[in-house]
């Protein structure tokens, strides 16, 4: 669907940032070895769940909210740190800049993570969570408010996520340019190796992303 390109919104966890080290924590903090929590949380999202039913599992009732308070009370605060992002992430945030799009990041997170966020050095035009919003992917009206804000038609903006269903498909049926980078957990768990058919665009990393649009002729208004 070659054409005018005017703006790329972002997803957050395992798209521009590595949740490992947040994972880590909260599996330290439930006494659950890691291997192990990451294993479970892997075959809880192959079922189909979430990796909240992963928490559910080694602590059934938990009130994670609760949780990730106590921690920041006891100096252990687990919120996405800017040294959390993929190496990959600020090079193409940069180049995509200064081809001309215009930039943002929605994505299913905590309001800390926007105050977070806010920080980089990019001309970021956007920067939403559904804590802030009130709206969680993958409903329409969360990508409705992306166009919304931007002021913006749906196929003038691409949304790039790692997940098939939250990301993918909800973009897609939106009639945003939906744009899939393989990593993490999700990534590889629904798809592996394969190349789905839902994304209109398909990166290994954020690294290959501006090429891939330029090749696709999605290139930013003149």
């Amino acid at each position: 669907m070659p054409g005018p390109l005017a703006a790329i919104v972002f997803d957050v966890g395992e798209t521009i940032v590595d949740e490992t080290r947040f994972y880590a924590i909260l599996a330290d903090h439930l006494g659950v070895p890691r291997l192990t929590f990451f294993a479970i949380a892997g075959a809880m999202i192959a079922r189909g769940g979430t990796h909240r039913d992963a928490f559910e599992l080694f602590r059934p009732g938990i009130d994670l909210q609760a949780e990730l308070d106590r921690l920041g009370e006891a100096g252990q605060p687990v919120v996405v740190s800017l040294d959390d992002l993929y190496p990959d992430a600020l090079p193409c945030l940069r180049e995509l800049a200064s081809a001309g799009y215009r930039l943002g990041i929605a994505a299913n997170q905590p309001e800390a993570t926007a105050h977070v966020l806010a920080e980089l050095d990019i001309p970021l035009e956007l920067i939403a969570t559904s804590a802030g919003w009130g709206i969680e992917k993958p409903a329409r009206a969360f990508f409705d408010r992306i166009g919304a804000e931007l002021g913006l038609p749906h196929g003038q903006i691409a949304y790039v996520g790692d997940r098939l269903d939250n990301d993918v498909r909800p973009a897609r049926a939106a009639g945003m340019v939906a744009v899939w980078v393989r990593r993490g957990p999700w990534a590889w768990i629904q798809a592996g190796r394969g190349v789905p058919r839902e994304p209109a665009l398909v990166v290994e990393d954020l690294a290959t992303l501006p090429g891939k649009l330029r090749a696709a002729g999605l290139s930013p208004p003149p």
